[in-house]
């Protein structure tokens, strides 16, 4: 079976492959402190069905408690090195919900079920914010079964990237945020489409962009919430032209050519 992507929006995906789910960096509700959902029904309760849950750091739209704690018991959960130390809130989830949490950090490797999940390092502020101690490292993944994909979590670029990740098949790239600047540590659309000429997978998929908009900022640079993903089509239509990318809407999949 070929691996199968599904955009629930922001940075939450679900990657099957192998007959085996994962789900990245749950956040399914309408609204989180001052964002508001803006685009896209919120996730069914399918969403919430995966044998893993990969989350790439702390931030609390990233490690969201309310969100994890509507995984089906036996779930694992897979998080930073660090990470039940740094949030307190999470132990207590994982206890109430039935969680397997595994901490992680760059290089290491979880097994589930016919998949292997290799961590990979990120560009990014890993800690919880915003009083939180740099006690753990943003990560990616990079998920191996039928394919290699590889889901960036949030980072910028870094000149390793490539040698960090190896060589993928499909990429899940941010290409925005959830306020009108972009901060150091993010890729916008042309940072995304130079990681993905440097990345070389034959797919890509746009995510963590146009889900979630701070409250009363409607009129301040909208354009940073529409526009992202037409713009990394373009761009990486320019730089990496060999690259099938697909745009998704919230909800939908697709099934990317990819493999070995």
């Amino acid at each position: 079976m070929p691996v199968e992507i599904t955009w629930w929006g922001h940075a939450t995906c679900t990657i099957e492959d192998s007959g085996v789910r994962v789900l990245t960096d749950p956040l399914l509700v309408r609204r989180l402190a001052h964002l508001r959902r803006r685009r896209g029904a919120l996730p069914p309760a399918e969403a919430t069905v995966a044998e893993a849950v990969l989350v790439s750091h702390l931030h609390s739209d990233h490690l969201h408690l309310p969100s994890l704690a509507r995984l089906a018991p036996g779930t694992r959960l897979v998080v930073p090195r660090e990470a039940a130390r740094s949030v307190p809130g999470l132990r207590r989830v994982a206890a109430a919900a039935g969680l397997c949490v595994t901490e992680v950090g760059p290089g290491d490797e979880v097994r589930v079920g016919e998949l292997r999940i290799r961590a990979v390092p990120a560009l990014h502020d890993g800690r919880r914010l915003p009083l939180g101690p740099h006690r753990c490292p943003a990560l990616g993944y990079v998920v191996s079964g039928e394919a290699d994909t590889y889901f960036a979590g949030d980072t910028g670029l870094f000149d390793s990237m490539a040698d960090e990740v190896g060589p993928v098949d499909v990429a899940l790239l941010p290409v925005g945020g959830w306020g009108p600047y972009l901060g150091h540590g993010h890729l916008d659309a042309g940072r995304a489409a130079q990681a993905l000429a440097s990345l070389a997978p034959r797919d890509a998929v746009p995510v963590h962009y146009g889900t979630y908009w701070p409250i009363g900022m409607d009129g301040i640079r909208p354009h940073e919430f529409y526009a992202p993903g037409d713009e990394f089509v373009r761009k990486a239509a320019r730089l990496a032209p060999r690259v099938a990318v697909h745009r998704l809407a919230h909800g939908e999949r697709v099934r990317p050519e990819a493999g070995r």
